[in-house]
């Protein structure tokens, strides 16, 4: 890889576009946004050299952003709800339904790895997402004061296998398991409101696992745990948070778990 003096962001939802725009930065890289209407905080052109605003579904104007703008390397960071790429499909301009029109399935991968090969076909590069943000990636170990008891130990081990099993699938990284039992895992809706519905179905006590794919393509889709997560998990009555060491980047790490400390969560890295 040539040395990188700019790079694109493709921003989608979370703080993530954010931290990776400022760790970027951090490294004397001029960035680029390209900021997803409706899904990408608004704060983002505060941490960017240059912001532009696309509506989903438009591909030919970000090719045209990145073509513009020389771009040899661009980066996707922050979640897009599949859910409304699918039901706004008529709103997808020409390429972007040429695009899915080719793949032979609608699973994350499928489509991000078109994506990929078609950015390709302009000269640009689609890099690891993670990567100025490795130190983001907690090592193996709870990081918590509270530690798991032996029933809640026996659930991380149970859902682990689980939520690798759904990721092997593509159907989603976390799995939401109480006494052994599974109460949800996530799909199409994200994680967050795959724990709320756990929560509705099992009370407190439940324990949720979010892993990476076994064969996670570290360019995209790569799991993430932030504030965010941590209200969901507060309002859901959860009492684990499991996440796969090294694989999973939490953000804000000093002030998320200094807020599940008080709530009386259990943060462990496996």
């Amino acid at each position: 890889m040539k040395k990188m003096r700019r790079i694109a962001i493709i921003a989608g939802s979370g703080k993530f576009p954010i931290f990776l725009a400022q760790a970027a930065k951090s490294n004397g890289i001029e960035v680029i946004a390209i900021a997803i209407n409706s899904a990408a905080d608004k704060d983002i052109g505060k941490n960017t050299d240059k912001v532009y605003w696309v509506n989903l579904g438009q591909a030919a104007k970000l090719i045209d952003i990145l073509l513009t703008e020389e771009i040899q390397y661009v980066v996707m960071a922050g979640k897009v709800n599949k859910a409304i790429i699918i039901k706004q499909a008529l709103r997808l301009d020409k390429e972007a339904r040429s695009l899915l029109k080719k793949v032979r399935d609608k699973r994350d991968d499928t489509i991000l790895s078109a994506i990929a090969e078609r950015l390709q076909d302009f000269g640009v590069t689609l890099i690891d997402s993670t990567f100025f943000l490795k130190n983001l990636m907690p090592e193996k170990g709870v990081l918590t004061r509270r530690r798991p008891n032996r029933r809640e130990l026996e659930d991380i081990k149970f859902g682990f296998s689980i939520a690798k099993h759904i990721g092997l699938l593509d159907i989603g990284q976390s799995a939401i398991v109480k006494d052994k039992a599974i109460i949800a895992v996530e799909a199409i809706e994200g994680t967050d409101e795959a724990i709320s519905r756990a929560g509705r179905l099992a009370g407190k006590g439940t324990v949720v696992v979010k892993v990476s794919k076994p064969k996670q393509d570290m360019r995209f889709d790569v799991p993430v745990v932030g504030l965010e997560t941590l209200k969901v998990l507060k309002e859901a009555g959860s009492s684990i948070l499991a996440i796969e060491a090294g694989k999973v980047l939490l953000l804000e790490r000093e002030s998320f778990l200094k807020k599940a400390e008080k709530a009386g969560l259990a943060i462990v890295a496996v």
